[in-house]
């Protein structure tokens, strides 16, 4: 099923609020809208976040935890969001957060669109293919702690009732069809519009977030952002692997968000780019056929409710070819490793510590590397605390 592009802007004074879910091109647009946040109140429309993402807020708001280690959202969060919401007034204002799709009920749902301007609230929606995202969300997934291999984790995922574990949250994420029903119980089918992503179209987001606030062409423009891209096989696997050593080791999830998320993880994406000859993460036959058949099921559920559909739908059970090459066992380049350990030091070196204690008679050389390890974590989540 394919649909027309959008013709008419939605009202002026609509509250577009853009819930993704994750890995559906939401950094992209956010960056995009970040940056033209200056120029858009010229065309009526204005972003009332602080930050690119109010990631805090969203999650304030679905009652839902922070990533592993960050510090804990509060109502100020988004009760701050909502002021500056309001403070937009008759105009029309575009609101863009993945974690949204994070709601788990409708009562929650129903408190969030009347807090926002209830009437005036129109719900925004982004799919891809679930057999893109998977590979996507799994490292992510990683990133934030996770220690299931991929293998294990589609099993998990897609075979093993109740499919729940070890991470629940994903198919509240991208059991698709389920997702645009609970948002369209709240507002109507006519207050919800379904954009399908099309990879091949790079900017075809852009173009419709324009279209939908009234924006000249072109204003929304691309923002490189190394920091989110994807990590290889090689790189997730050797954070996977620090993280069954983290948890083993019993260290403080503080420690995991300050030196490993945004110390080592974040400079090494920022400072290495992958090359034609890293190993991608790929999915095994078994589990992209299933996503695919999955994806038909939510394409003809969502068609169903009635809801405003952008782009093809068919796309959403799309089957990405084999490949016909055995990759390689995943090997991290010593320049990535080394990028790595120097993020995780410099964040050590962004709040030294200051020694109390008298040194010890033991040389470091003298000292087992979990001792090391475990001494230097709680150095620094005493300085995290006292901070």
């Amino acid at each position: 099923m394919e649909t027309d592009c959008i013709k008419e802007a939605l009202p002026s004074g609509t509250r577009l609020l853009h819930i993704g879910p994750h890995k559906t091109g939401t950094t992209a647009i956010q960056g995009a809208l970040f940056a033209a946040k200056d120029a858009m109140p010229e065309h009526g429309v204005d972003f009332p976040a602080h930050s690119r993402h109010p990631m805090e807020a969203a999650l304030a708001a679905c009652a839902r935890p922070a990533m592993m280690g960050d510090t804990a959202p509060t109502d100020k969060h988004w009760t701050r969001l909502l002021d500056a919401v309001r403070a937009t007034g008759d105009r029309t204002s575009v609101i863009s957060s993945e974690f949204f799709a994070d709601a788990e009920d409708d009562e929650t749902i129903a408190r969030i669109v009347q807090q926002l301007g209830g009437e005036r609230v129109h719900i925004l929606i982004t799919l891809r293919p679930l057999a893109k995202i998977m590979p996507s969300q799994w490292q992510q997934y990683v990133q934030n702690g996770l220690r299931m291999g991929y293998d294990n984790w589609l099993e998990h995922m897609l075979r093993k009732a109740p499919y729940e574990q070890p991470n629940p949250s994903f198919w509240r994420r991208h059991r698709h069809d389920q997702l645009v029903e609970r948002w369209t119980r709240a507002v109507g089918p006519e207050r919800v519009t379904v954009v399908v992503v099309d990879d091949g179209d790079r900017d075809g987001l852009l173009r419709t977030f324009e279209a939908l606030l009234g924006l000249p062409a072109n204003l929304l423009r691309p923002v490189p952002d190394a920091a989110n891209r994807s990590l290889t096989l090689a790189e997730t696997e050797m954070l996977r692997k620090l993280n069954v050593e983290f948890r083993g080791n019993g260290l403080p999830d503080e420690l995991y968000s300050k030196l490993v998320r945004n110390g080592a993880v974040m400079h090494m994406k920022n400072s290495c780019s992958p090359t034609p000859q890293d190993v991608k993460i790929t999915t095994p036959r078994w589990a992209v056929e299933a996503a695919g058949s999955i994806g038909a099921e939510m394409a003809g559920t969502i068609a169903a409710t009635g809801v405003r559909i952008v782009g093809d739908t068919a796309l959403l059970s799309a089957v990405p070819k084999a490949s016909e090459q055995v990759p390689e066992a995943p090997r991290i380049a010593p320049e990535v490793a080394a990028q790595a350990l120097y993020g995780a030091l410099a964040a050590v070196a962004a709040a030294p510590v200051r020694h109390t204690a008298p040194a010890k008679a033991r040389t470091v050389h003298q000292t087992s590397s979990k001792e090391l390890v475990r001494v230097l974590g709680h150095r620094c989540l005493k300085k995290l605390r006292r901070r």
